[in-house]
């Protein structure tokens, strides 16, 4: 395998984060949502999304990353991950309108990936996601009539912050480095306009309105490359503790 440019790799190590993330999210309402049907899709997607995080790690493993620190040997603040899921405050709204733009925006990062030898990985992954994301959307349209107050809100929240993830408008075909270097197909303001275009078309139409959301973030001056975000904030250590399954290590599969 060719050695990737570091602001590549970095890009990379997003992705896995907030999909390792958004595992342990998925498995945490795995037994919480509101019917049996979104506890099974939770439990589902929580397996894909892990799935997904073992096969990307052994490519950043590679690119000369620790295999242990990738799977959370690391302290909270190192991890890079859409700062939406950093912790989810609420009832089931509030955790669809966080897990959703996450998981779209990290798909869609993902499959701006140009890089021939990930291609047929790249494929599986999508059909997974494919799921993923349908399943989102009836969920945010149903909920944008039955809680539309809820969902507005968390949305002018967590639809900046996938943003931020995705990363700042100025990062454009001249501009973006991972772009320039031949990683990816899309420059993150192509990126950024599927997305906002993707969730205004989305919530037409509906009694939630988007115009408290910020699009025009993250501000590039105070941007994070590294942990694609703005300031500081990280998962919790109860979240970390659970992530290296430092209560039960011992009986771990090797």
């Amino acid at each position: 395998m060719d050695e990737w440019p570091d602001p590549a790799v970095d890009y990379m190590q997003a992705i896995v984060d907030t999909k390792l993330i958004l595992g342990h999210r998925y498995g945490q309402w795995a037994l919480a949502g509101p019917s049996l049907e979104d506890d099974i899709g939770g439990a589902s997607a929580s397996q894909e999304e892990i799935g997904h995080v073992r096969q990307l790690a052994s490519r950043l493993q590679a690119q000369g990353r620790d295999l242990e620190w990738i799977h959370g040997d690391r302290d909270a603040t190192e991890f890079a991950n859409a700062a939406c899921l950093d912790s989810i405050d609420g009832e089931w709204p509030t955790y669809m309108a966080s897990t959703a733009p996450a998981d779209r925006a990290a798909w869609y990062l993902l499959d701006a990936i140009a890089i021939e030898d990930l291609q047929g990985m790249l494929t599986k992954m999508g059909e997974d996601e494919y799921f993923h994301l349908e399943y989102h959307d009836a969920r945010l349209e149903t909920l944008a009539e039955s809680a539309p107050d809820t969902i507005q809100a968390a949305l002018e929240t967590t639809l900046p912050q996938a943003l931020s993830f995705i990363g700042p408008a100025t990062y454009d075909e001249e501009t973006d480095p991972v772009f320039t270097s031949g990683f990816t197909d899309r420059s993150v303001a192509e990126i950024r306009e599927a997305f906002i275009a993707h969730y205004t078309d989305l919530f037409e139409g509906t009694a939630v309105s988007l115009d408290g959301v910020d699009f025009d973030a993250p501000d590039p001056d105070t941007w994070d490359e590294a942990r694609r975000r703005v300031g500081g904030g990280s998962i919790s250590e109860a979240d970390l503790r659970q992530l290296r399954g430092t209560e039960n290590k011992l009986f771990e599969i090797n």
